[in-house]
């Protein structure tokens, strides 16, 4: 993906965790042999793609850190992108639409198909993000009106079967 231009004012990018463990204490759950090998393969096509001052945010919950580890950056952990948190608390935390910068929130279901669905429909809906994608989102301003871009919808499945 190339740099925001003058025009565009953020980047938005939403990566929901990869499969995870079943488990009662839902902060403590870990990913699966099969959620790590998602996260590896969706950091090695995100990492190039990120422009370099990407801020990370990512949940408190121990699956969404280990998703987030495997792009080998450094990220901050925000108590606003909880599994219990609402589509306003993750707009709050990215400061969307107005931070000029790319924020890449590393979060959950139902939450990110539901600010999906906001971002694009302007309604929030029951939208699902698939364990270990990606969405990305361009909010930009052309010729004073506001638009919301979907640049990229990415799952672990089309980038394991090499498509």
């Amino acid at each position: 993906m190339a740099p925001l231009s003058p025009e565009t004012a953020m980047d938005l990018i939403l990566w929901r965790h990869a499969e995870a463990e079943v488990g009662s204490d839902d902060l403590a759950r870990r990913l699966t042999v099969r959620g790590a090998k998602q996260a590896r393969q969706m950091a090695a096509w995100l990492k190039p793609r990120l422009p370099k001052h990407t801020r990370i945010l990512v949940s408190p919950a121990v699956r969404t850190q280990q998703t987030a580890d495997a792009l080998e950056l450094p990220y901050e952990t925000s108590r606003k992108l909880a599994p219990d948190a609402s589509v306003y608390d993750l707009l709050s935390a990215a400061g969307w639409p107005d931070s000029r910068q790319t924020i890449l929130i590393v979060g959950h279901q139902p939450t990110l198909g539901q600010l999906a669905a906001l971002l694009l429909s302007g309604q929030e809906a029951p939208w699902t993000v698939k364990k270990g994608a990606v969405w990305w989102f361009s909010n930009r301003v052309r010729a004073g009106e506001t638009q919301t871009l979907l640049r990229c919808c990415l799952g672990p499945d089309i980038l394991a079967s090499g498509s």
